[in-house]
């Protein structure tokens, strides 16, 4: 198999083909699948689904961060011994700037009831800002040029065309496994991706 190969894709006419293909793809061992339909197929992204738990765990990181950040800002600029720290800047600008403690109310420096919301709220837009971004990087987006454009006919799969592209990447891939694989799927045509 050549380097150049980034995978073997097989069109189809249907939507019906393509759900009984996925199918038999998943049934015989195919992980590293992807489907180009013209329209959502209702099932097909649960037959060929990979399960990644990266954005999950991404978002749950970026939310510790920002109830962090958000709390540790509050019980800084709330807290006299910053203030102490800060004198020592030679910079008046600094202090003036950061340490500004405000007894309201009589309450304690360190209110720590009274900074929940904002901690929370600065949780929910971390998270929100993972789950956002996270999904942009792991998905490689933007991205203008796939190798699956170099497919035949590819273009009509925004019109009338349901493709299915098992990627080199794969483990059980074998160039000429996969073809006569893909063929017994009796698809309207079997081509090669080059990367």
């Amino acid at each position: 198999m050549s380097s150049t190969v980034y995978g073997l894709v097989a069109e189809f006419d249907d939507a019906d083909a393509i759900l009984e293909a996925a199918d038999k793809i998943r049934d015989a061992g195919y992980r590293v699948v992807e489907a180009y339909t013209p329209f959502p197929v209702h099932g097909l992204a649960e037959k060929i689904a990979k399960e990644d738990i990266r954005v999950p765990w991404l978002m749950f990181g970026c939310g510790i961060l920002g109830l962090c950040v958000a709390y540790s800002l509050e019980w800084s600029t709330n807290s006299p011994w910053v203030e102490s720290v800060l004198k020592h800047v030679p910079v008046d600008i600094v202090t003036r700037a950061w340490a500004y403690p405000m007894n309201i109310g009589g309450k304690p420096f360190h209110s720590w009831v009274s900074f929940i919301p904002p901690a929370y709220e600065w949780t929910i837009l971390f998270t929100a800002f993972g789950a956002v971004f996270g999904m942009l990087l792991l998905n490689g987006l933007p991205r203008p040029y796939h190798s699956i454009f170099n497919a035949k006919n590819f273009d009509r799969a925004s019109q009338d065309k349901f493709f299915l592209c098992i990627e080199a990447a794969d483990p059980k891939f074998d160039y000429e496994n996969t073809w006569q694989f893909l063929q017994s799927l009796h698809p309207s045509d079997v081509s090669e991706v080059e990367k």
